[in-house]
């Protein structure tokens, strides 16, 4: 399974629809609140280069856009069963 771990702000319609997405599927990964914690903010921006959510970041990887995100989700559902 890849490594994942999805930075969002609860007030954020974007990281809703995707959260949104992942419950309707039972997605879990962890994820990372960003009004809640400067640190996580600071991580994002280490990685991606900026602070935009909705973010999956994927093996070291920054994925943003709602769209995108949940394409990712679809196109690597198998992944995410894997042990």
């Amino acid at each position: 399974m890849p490594e994942l771990m999805f930075y969002h702000r609860p007030t954020c319609p974007y990281c809703g629809k995707v959260r949104a997405y992942m419950e309707s599927e039972n997605i879990t990964v962890p994820e990372r609140d960003i009004s809640a914690n400067p640190d996580y903010v600071q991580e994002l921006i280490n990685t991606g280069g900026k602070k935009q959510v909705p973010c999956l970041v994927i093996d070291g990887q920054a994925l943003y856009e709602s769209d995108d995100i949940i394409q990712w989700f679809k196109d690597n559902k198998h992944k995410l069963n894997e042990n």
